[in-house]
């Protein structure tokens, strides 16, 4: 099926989306900038980047605020993306490993997944998450929506059942899709033996 655009107009961007915007922009004009907040994920060297946080509105005495702008900031600041890019976590997460290696139980992606799902409290997802992000920005640079993770992440703390399905449906549904093509290919390379 085809996506047609729209001709309505799109809705203006939320606050996340014009956060990750405004990062984007700023990282690429100020190096200095850059180099604070890739440190911004770190307790000890976090308060480096209050400064751009605070210019955002960013209550950074709140946890719930601080920690999932914090995490977003130093993966996009290590990124060095010019551009948010369109995947849910999860498909990012199931695409950033070899089909094959999906494919089995105990997959290196499933078990990272398994991880990140079992965290209910936003000062314990945020530690996991960190390694994710930069594994997925090695493998699929620029293809992850950071807008889209920022927003999850901010509502994690009353919703974090919500997250975590949204998570876990677009990793699973990108792995029975592969799993599906690889069927379908190998359906196609068979060739019954003649008499």
């Amino acid at each position: 099926m085809e996506h047609k655009p729209s001709t309505a107009q799109s809705p203006a961007p939320n606050r996340q989306q014009r956060f990750v915007q405004s990062l984007l922009q700023r990282c690429q004009q100020d190096k200095g900038l850059a180099a604070a907040l890739r440190r911004a994920d770190n307790p000890a060297t976090e308060y480096q980047s209050w400064e751009f946080l605070a210019a955002h509105h960013i209550d950074l005495e709140q946890n719930s605020q601080r920690l999932p702008y914090t995490t977003i900031a130093a993966a996009l600041a290590r990124s060095k993306i010019t551009h948010n890019g369109s995947l849910p976590l999860g498909q990012a997460l199931a695409r950033s490993y070899p089909s094959e290696k999906n494919d089995q139980k105990n997959s290196p992606a499933k078990a990272r997944l398994r991880r990140l799902l079992a965290c209910n409290q936003l000062d314990e997802l945020c530690p996991v998450l960190r390694p994710l992000l930069t594994l997925i920005d090695s493998r699929l640079p620029g293809q992850l929506d950071y807008a889209r993770l920022l927003t999850e992440l901010c509502y994690f703390e009353r919703h974090p059942e919500q997250s975590k399905a949204r998570w876990a449906q677009s990793f699973y549904q990108t792995t029975n899709k592969s799993v599906t093509e690889q069927e379908s290919a190998d359906a196609l390379d068979y060739q019954p033996a003649t008499a």
